[in-house]
């Protein structure tokens, strides 16, 4: 697995981070820049506590990910502080102390309870605080203020060379998981044992992981978001759709895979298909390419596939404009993504606010920003035979414009969905994706 070392990078990271809030604190009116890392919550009516998710807005500033009670605070022209929890504790794993080569960039204080934290913290009424609720001490509370939301979550869309690194690594975590699931596929496992190969090539767990893992045999490759794992194998694994990531210093990647079993079977060939407008679609991801046009190319791509393999009757071009390719790809094309697998921000018309609307019929795309270079966004193209949409279709006027026997000869392998993370650069797009599988 290809090392990338994010370490002469981060200096220049942390300088474009405190140039955005630098902006965002004066939009906004105030001195200082406070971001909780976020803390442990109870489950209701229980003494365990839930999984513990880290602000997103703290780990853009340190690659931590399991340090509740902790707090960074930034004012413009000074080092930015970071107020770290070690608490005394017997029960538990202590976090280590702060070090290595992002920790010089901070001064450090350690504290043993969360309530330590408030002699350290800039005065609340002169301060942009951004977190959850339950992260307040006291009256000492978030008010994620609108500005200056708008203006940091605008431009975190656009990552910083030490953010691609870091995506990078990630990719590279998540492309060796993804051989070792397809071999555990090949080898006749089921869903549950699959997605146990892959963590323990990953060397995640569940809680680490960006997401859950979608691990789809056969018709559960229907399910946009499957996350059943069924413990038992099918008697008969007849395709095989993975949808999972990977983590890395706070930052995801996002890959999707489909194979056939039989790798020659017209399955596989649909397949084939799917991958070669994919990679068209990626070579798009270019400065200047309205997002929502991309979304609508892929349409036309994949019903294109469908007339080629007797799916539909019609012309491609009838078939997107009558939505019949809704019904074999019903959602948007990708999102977005990096220190969150689907990242803010992408619907903002610019760094004041405002939306850019999705194109009429398209309800769930997820980004409908302009490219431009940094940001980086998934890939993900798709084909399903799903029962309800299915059922919808032949029940409605457009019912004729399908052969139905193909249809069925689809069916039990489930969908195909094909991904990757494509950043926008000034030249040629960089396939985060591709480049890690080649080296995995």
């Amino acid at each position: 697995m290809q090392a990338y070392d994010p370490a002469p990078l981060y200096a220049g990271h942390l300088h474009t981070l405190a140039k955005r809030a630098d902006i965002a604190l004066e939009r906004g009116g105030f001195d200082h820049l406070v971001v909780p890392s976020g803390t442990l919550r109870h489950q209701v009516f229980d003494d365990r506590e839930y999984a513990y998710a880290v602000n997103p807005q703290f780990k853009a500033w340190v690659p931590l990910t399991r340090t509740p009670g902790s707090w960074i605070t930034y004012t413009p022209g000074q080092r930015p502080k970071l107020i770290y929890l070690q608490p005394r504790d017997y029960w538990h794993v202590v976090p280590q102390a702060p070090g290595g080569w992002w920790a010089d960039h901070f001064d450090v204080i350690v504290i043993r309870s969360p309530e330590d934290a408030l002699p350290h913290l800039p005065p609340s009424s002169r301060s942009a605080i951004l977190g959850e609720a339950q992260s307040a001490l006291g009256d000492y509370a978030p008010n994620n203020p609108a500005a200056v939301l708008a203006f940091l979550d605008f431009h975190r869309a656009f990552k910083t060379p030490y953010e691609i690194a870091m995506m990078r690594a990630a990719s590279a975590i998540g492309a060796q998981a993804h051989r070792a699931a397809e071999a555990a596929f090949r080898q006749g496992l089921s869903e549950f044992d699959i997605h146990m190969a892959y963590c323990a090539a990953a060397r995640q767990d569940a809680n680490e992981l960006p997401y859950g893992n979608i691990i789809a045999l056969n018709e559960h490759g229907a399910v946009l978001h499957y996350m059943e794992l069924d413990r038992d194998a099918p008697p008969v694994a007849r395709s095989f759709l993975i949808d999972a990531g990977a983590s890395h210093g706070g930052y995801a990647c996002d890959i999707t895979r489909t194979f056939s079993r039989d790798r020659g079977d017209e399955f596989q060939s649909l397949v084939d298909a799917v991958d070669t407008a994919q990679q068209v679609l990626c070579a798009k991801v270019r400065q200047g390419v309205d997002y929502r046009q991309l979304h609508l190319e892929a349409h036309t791509l994949l019903a294109r596939i469908l007339c080629d393999f007797g799916v539909v009757k019609v012309s491609p071009e009838a078939a997107v404009a009558t939505g019949v390719s809704a019904t074999f790809f019903p959602h948007g094309l990708g999102h977005g993504i990096g220190l969150q697998v689907h990242d803010v921000a992408g619907f903002a018309a610019s760094d004041t606010g405002g939306t850019i609307p999705r194109p009429d019929g398209h309800p769930f795309l997820r980004l409908t920003r302009t490219l431009v270079p940094g940001m980086v966004v998934t890939i993900e193209p798709g084909l399903y035979f799903i029962d309800m949409l299915l059922e919808e279709l032949r029940a409605g006027p457009q019912a004729g414009s399908v052969d139905w026997a193909r249809v069925d000869a689809f069916r039990p392998y489930g969908g195909i969905r094909i991904e990757d993370d494509v950043a926008c650069t000034d030249d040629m797009p960089l396939n985060l994706t591709r480049e890690a599988f080649s080296a995995a």
